[in-house]
């Protein structure tokens, strides 16, 4: 962790707020940060400011901390990326690294190639989702958390998108052009992956109809994961 997020709901106060040692975050400050009692470190608020906090005590069962606060990181960028329903640990690696690399909207839909059981998993089902959101935002030394939707079709999600300037889907088998090549209209951005076993053709159809280029990122077959995170990368980077 390079920043320590907690949620609004859990700081009630700025000074002497408990926090178990059972928690991760207090096995963090105490085992990997090695803080004592006066020590400081970064903290932030989840989608609110950045600051410090101050190790105040450390009892038995818990720690008691207290928060000074400073500023709020800027809005993370336009980009909404649309994926296909992946596997459940293939989601877990997309959120966390889609979360640290910035992008502002994780959007998920059914496709003709993903399990249906997938959307029904314990990462969605219990809330665990959050937990690698909070997790990526911790690695970039942020607080912002993407949006994260649940489209009821890829109908559905392309009308939720349908004002995008720049729609990209990625594509490993009619796609005519590499990523790199294309130009870029401002404004927001959607980039839009199947899930590991790729869109179907009539999908293709649907993306092409919907105003969407299709794209690759060389001869090389990635991961779904990867892919996403070198794409979504070239276009945080194209866009400055």
């Amino acid at each position: 962790m390079n920043l320590i997020l907690f949620t609004p709901e859990e700081i009630r106060a700025e000074a002497n707020m408990p926090l178990p040692r059972t928690d991760p975050r207090a096995k963090h400050i105490l085992r990997v940060l090695r803080r004592a009692e006066g020590d400081t470190f970064d903290v932030g608020l989840v989608n609110g400011p950045m600051g410090k906090a101050r190790v105040d005590a450390i009892e038995t069962d818990h720690i008691r901390l207290s928060f000074s606060w400073s500023e709020t990181p800027p809005p993370l960028a336009p980009v909404t990326v649309l994926l296909g329903w992946p596997r459940p640990q293939t989601a877990r690696r997309l959120l966390r690294e889609l979360t640290t690399l910035g992008a502002g909207t994780l959007l998920f839909t059914p496709t003709e190639k993903s399990e249906p059981s997938y959307q029904s998993s314990k990462l969605w089902t219990t809330g665990e989702w959050k937990r690698h959101l909070r997790q990526g935002a911790e690695q970039a030394f942020d607080t912002r958390l993407p949006a994260v939707v649940h489209a009821a079709s890829l109908s559905d999600a392309l009308s939720r998108v349908a004002g995008y300037p720049t729609r990209i889907a990625l594509d490993n088998y009619e796609a005519p052009h590499h990523l790199r090549d294309l130009a870029r209209t401002p404004g927001p951005i959607i980039l839009a992956l199947g899930p590991e076993r790729g869109w179907s053709n009539p999908e293709r159809d649907t993306l092409r109809a919907a105003g969407f280029t299709l794209a690759h990122l060389g001869p090389r077959v990635l991961k779904l994961e990867t892919a996403a995170a070198a794409s979504v990368a070239w276009l945080l980077w194209r866009g400055g």
